[in-house]
């Protein structure tokens, strides 16, 4: 896919990707639905769900380090910061040749727009939160992340799918 066809389908994930209400308990399904995701896959990940300013759910699988939980900390800042995902707004950047530095003045060692970081909206509110995966290369944490949450949303990932 090229990076327009990419950013076309992200835009439908995330307006597509929206919860009636997320609390506590949806995050713990969801970060344990990531969880056992990357567990089919015999992949290791470190898994991250915010609301409202706070860690809800964390975990680190076996095989993860400490480098996990700061690409994860820099992924939450840009989609706390930018309400969209990181992977999107990466590939946004990488078409309009653009770095967050230049374009907003943002450091890397507190952003980052790679893949693993997906706004969490409410459709009645917006967005209130990050769920945030580290581990796998970042197209690839962005289409789990996206896949575990269309499967719980009970939305069609054929429709959703960047591949």
């Amino acid at each position: 896919m090229s990076i327009e066809q990419d950013l076309a389908t992200i835009a439908r994930q995330e307006q597509l990707l929206c919860f009636e209400r997320f609390d506590e308990h949806t995050a713990w399904e969801l970060g344990t639905r990531l969880k056992m995701a990357a567990e089919k896959r015999g992949a290791s990940v470190a898994i991250d769900v915010t609301l409202a300013g706070r860690t809800v759910f964390s975990y680190a699988m076996p095989g993860t380090s400490p480098n996990n939980a700061d690409w994860i900390r820099r992924k939450r800042n840009t989609v706390q910061h930018f309400h969209r995902s990181s992977y999107g707004f990466g590939l946004q950047l990488e078409r309009d040749k653009a770095d967050l530095s230049g374009k907003f003045g943002l450091s890397n060692s507190d952003y980052a727009v790679h893949g693993g970081s997906f706004p969490v909206r409410v459709s009645t509110i917006g967005s209130i939160g990050a769920i945030t995966i580290s581990g796998l290369p970042q197209r690839e944490d962005h289409k789990m992340v996206v896949a575990v949450l269309a499967d719980l949303l009970g939305k069609p990932l054929a429709e959703l799918a960047l591949d």
